[in-house]
């Protein structure tokens, strides 16, 4: 069972000179719905006061690298998500940055069809990886894998092809680095959303980027886990986004625009922002569409 209690900050890094990466930090990993595009949209919704900062849906943590390049942070961060393997990934760029990019370093050496497949069918094997080397892993695949996506079969194996890149940034450290100094002194751990409730308080900042609802029914992509995020997923963030809210939280949340997310969050404020996005599976076509950020407060 996942404790309510806050989690100790107690034996984790202390904060770096963050001179050294000034407003450098961004995500290291490709991140289907990444929020990057959309930071200066987001620049006039963004609270100008709260008291910690806390992420469910962390993914590529965009959102969360950004207000640490402009100063906003307070000290108490947390980054949450329910994917082990992504959450892992994060730690390792926080704890053991030095033996990843030595990992990382194999890998961009070695990479090629055979070796892909090779490393992708490591989870189909009773191969005992280190957590480091997992992250490693999991690193080197979201950025050789087919148009970036991190997804994963029934049985949590990661199951997407060979993406046709001429030379694909497996190692880029200078990211990494500045990704590493952002992420000292956070809390990081895998964590179902509805777990948040019980750990924030009056005044704290909850972003929630779930995975969005398809805007057809084609258009689908919420298998990040091996439980995808249902309908009954979204009903049960709108009651938590509502729970949050009445505790006094400042809340701002992502979906996609459409009325069955309009219906559930119809008593908030709703603004829309406008995003480029995939509108087939191969993420070959892309359109711009406009994007659904519900708020709990008034800046």
């Amino acid at each position: 069972m996942v404790s309510s209690r806050v989690p100790s900050k107690q034996g984790l890094p202390t904060q770096p000179d963050v001179r050294r990466f000034p407003g450098r930090a961004r995500p290291f990993l490709k991140w289907a719905g990444g929020k990057q595009q959309l930071l200066a949209q987001f620049e006039r919704y963004f609270p100008t006061n709260f008291k910690r900062y806390f992420e469910p849906f962390v993914g590529g943590g965009a959102v969360f690298f950004h207000l640490w390049n402009t100063g906003r942070l307070p000290d108490d961060v947390f980054l949450f998500d329910n994917s082990e393997e992504l959450i892992n990934a994060y730690k390792a760029v926080r704890d053991n940055l030095e033996e990843l990019i030595s990992l990382l370093a194999v890998h961009k050496e070695r990479h090629n069809r055979d070796y892909y497949y090779a490393i992708r069918d490591l989870d189909r094997q009773s191969v005992e990886l280190s957590n480091v080397e997992r992250a490693a892993r999991a690193i080197y695949l979201n950025r050789t894998c087919y148009n970036g996506l991190y997804r994963v079969n029934a049985k949590g194996q990661f199951n997407v092809p060979m993406g046709s890149y001429k030379d694909p940034t497996i190692l880029h450290e200078d990211v990494l680095r500045a990704a590493s100094a952002a992420l000292q002194g956070v809390t990081i751990e895998a964590r179902d959303f509805r777990s948040v409730v019980d750990l924030c308080r009056p005044g704290d900042f909850v972003y929630l980027d779930p995975p969005y609802y398809p805007l057809t029914k084609t258009a689908s992509f919420r298998s990040y886990t091996a439980a995808s995020f249902s309908d009954d997923d979204q009903r049960d963030l709108a009651a938590v986004f509502r729970q949050l809210t009445e505790k006094g939280c400042l809340c701002m949340l992502s979906n996609s625009n459409t009325p069955f997310i309009l219906g559930l969050y119809g008593d908030f404020r709703i603004e829309t922002v406008n995003a480029i996005r995939a509108i087939n599976c191969d993420g070959a076509a892309r359109c711009g569409v406009q994007e659904a950020l519900v708020l709990s407060y008034q800046r």
